[in-house]
């Protein structure tokens, strides 16, 4: 007698029982920060690198000054076609050490932090960081930045490379950027063809452009021009410009 098939019996499929965990907001701003500050990183080491061969096309100081103002006055124009005086001259008045510090002239700073910090220490190559990458006002996330931007600055960037930025960055008068501009404006020259007085005043202005004159002068811009012509003059003589000279 054939025996009965037995039907197949139905296994019941057990339900997929994972938790979701609970969301925890601590670790998610720390992920997301991290993501950010890596983006950060990452955005500026393209700028850095893209900007030792490629002229910045404007920066967030001049974007800022354009929207205020409805427009500014300002043109590239490589260190080649600028008075060497020029050059030498920015570096008498803001960094007469330029060329022998990696960034930080810890001399100057050791010297600002024994008169009280009423007198600045800011190097050519922290500036360029600000003004170029940065925005202008005091805070301590932007002088972290500029802190870590600056020795990049260095590493990658040459000497003369730092000094050209600068020159085409630099506010000479409000609305007005870089020295092309600011020659056009001060003087009607072009920027190659300005004299050891003309590049004092220019270089006489910063760090408060908006507040002094090339074309008119107050005493105080006249003896720190006079100050800067003689400046330039030495460290041409004594090899501190070496650096950034042809």
């Amino acid at each position: 007698m054939a025996r009965a098939k037995k039907k197949p019996t139905k296994t019941k499929r057990k339900k997929s029982t994972k938790k979701r965990k609970p969301f925890q907001p601590i670790q998610w701003v720390k992920r997301w920060l991290f993501r950010a500050v890596v983006a950060c990183l990452v955005f500026f080491a393209l700028g850095i690198v893209g900007y030792a061969f490629i002229n910045p096309p404007t920066t967030p100081y001049i974007i800022a000054e354009k929207m205020r103002l409805g427009d500014v006055d300002r043109q590239w124009v490589d260190l080649e076609e600028v008075s060497p005086v020029m050059a030498r001259s920015v570096v008498a008045a803001e960094d007469a050490n330029f060329c022998r510090h990696w960034g930080f002239d810890m001399g100057a700073i050791r010297t600002a932090i024994e008169d009280g910090g009423g007198r600045g220490a800011s190097t050519l190559s922290q500036q360029v960081v600000k003004n170029t990458f940065l925005w202008h006002g005091r805070s301590w996330l932007r002088k972290a930045l500029e802190a870590i931007l600056t020795p990049a600055i260095e590493l990658v960037w040459t000497k003369r490379r730092i000094i050209e930025v600068y020159l085409n960055v630099a506010e000479f008068d409000e609305g007005v950027f870089g020295v092309e501009a600011a020659a056009r404006h001060y003087f009607g020259v072009g920027p190659d063809e300005l004299t050891p007085v003309q590049a004092g005043r220019l270089a006489a202005l910063l760090p408060n452009p908006k507040e002094r004159s090339a074309a008119r002068p107050s005493p105080f811009v006249r003896k720190r021009a006079q100050s800067i012509v003689e400046g330039a003059a030495t460290i041409r003589a004594d090899g501190r410009s070496d650096c950034f000279e042809d």
